[in-house]
């Protein structure tokens, strides 16, 4: 996993000193936890972890809102962007349909 940039020039020259990434250029130092507190934390219907660029499942036949047409079961889809929230943390490119949010609840990771 590469190094963020520092949090506070935005240089690229951050290196890890056991707990702390450490920015030479400006002498910021900062805790490894806080960089991933930031992460949105996203689970399937399973309850494994989901990740950007990710393949998922549908585990459910699903209506589009303000459409006659319905993912079905086994549909899959890429996981373009993961979001917080509670309707649609999922951001996907569904095959044959194109760009949706999809709640997490209704997938599965494959």
């Amino acid at each position: 996993m590469p190094l963020p940039p520092c949090s506070n020039c935005h240089s690229d020259y951050v290196y890890q000193d056991q707990s702390l990434l450490i920015c030479p250029e400006c002498g910021y130092e900062w805790g490894v936890e806080e960089e991933q507190e930031d992460e949105v934390k996203v689970l399937d219907a399973n309850g494994n972890l989901l990740v950007e660029g990710g393949k998922v499942t549908l585990i459910k036949d699903l209506k589009v809102k303000g459409s006659s047409q319905v993912l079905k079961m086994g549909t899959k889809a890429v996981i373009k962007r993961i979001k917080e929230g509670k309707d649609h943390q999922l951001d996907c490119r569904v095959y044959g349909v194109g760009d949706m949010f999809i709640s997490a609840h209704f997938v599965k990771k494959s």
